[in-house]
């Protein structure tokens, strides 16, 4: 009955069943079966946070289970959502101007799977996460930094910068990084760091906007005190960004205990 509602997308009544099934057979093949079941129920019905506690308590209760894969993998994805309200879930908003806590919370969940299990079918799904979660994480640093330079605060917008070029190497966010370093230092009259990092920037960014064809530095960017999107202003910028979403693959159905 639970697996039909499942199918059926009726995951409330799924809960319930699942929970009945646990309390009358607590033990054995069938219980390990709701265990896993529910994790997937209480997900798909937007709960991440009780989602998350049933991953935990089917480890807690079967470290070794031959599917304890599945119960992290999946605490990776509730971790991801579990901050998430009506709007970010139903609306395509920009989730790199959100905190960036369940961010890395998820990403090091994942990353703990992976550990774990570097096997696990469920393994290369979970990197393509991570390397959006980096993603993500990289461009709250970039927010953060223009943030400061538009308010002037030029050593915390270098700081931000230096620490997406240092960590998140390979992300899209490098090269806008590496601009705000530029514009940073000139501010601070710094000339040596500056040019340090406006040649990384010309050897491997030439076509950056900050750049023009002969390599000369021209700005980062000019900061507009209003922008035009009436939902951007409503949304404090969270809506009404073009840009893309972030890996969001539905999860996999539980897998059958044997």
């Amino acid at each position: 009955m639970s697996s039909k509602a499942i199918d059926d997308s009726r995951y409330s009544e799924a809960i319930k069943s699942l929970r009945t099934l646990e309390s009358r057979y607590p033990f054995g093949a069938f219980a390990e079966q709701a265990q896993l079941d529910i994790i997937y129920a209480y997900f798909k019905n937007a709960e991440p946070e009780a989602s998350k506690a049933a991953a935990d308590r089917f480890i807690r209760l079967h470290p070794q289970h031959p599917d304890a894969d599945y119960a992290y993998y999946m605490k990776g994805l509730a971790s991801n959502t579990a901050s998430m309200g009506l709007l970010e879930r139903y609306l395509p908003m920009d989730l790199t101007r959100r905190d960036p806590g369940q961010a890395r919370v998820s990403f090091n969940e994942f990353a703990d799977l992976l550990s774990r299990y570097p096997d696990s079918k469920y393994g290369p799904d979970a990197r393509q996460r991570m390397v959006a979660l980096r993603n993500r994480l990289a461009e709250y640093e970039i927010h953060a930094a223009n943030y400061y330079l538009k308010r002037k605060a030029y050593v915390s917008a270098v700081n931000r910068g230096r620490y997406v070029v240092e960590n998140m190497q390979q992300t899209p966010a490098v090269p806008e990084a590496l601009a705000i370093m530029v514009e940073g230092y000139q501010h601070l009259q710094l000339p040596e760091p500056a040019g340090e990092a406006l040649e990384v920037l010309r050897l491997n960014y030439p076509n950056h906007p900050s750049l023009d064809s002969n390599g000369n530095f021209v700005g980062y960017k000019v900061f507009e005190d209003v922008d035009p999107s009436i939902w951007s202003t409503l949304t404090f910028g969270l809506i009404g960004s073009s840009k893309p979403k972030i890996h969001d693959a539905p999860p996999p159905q539980p897998p059958v205990v044997n």
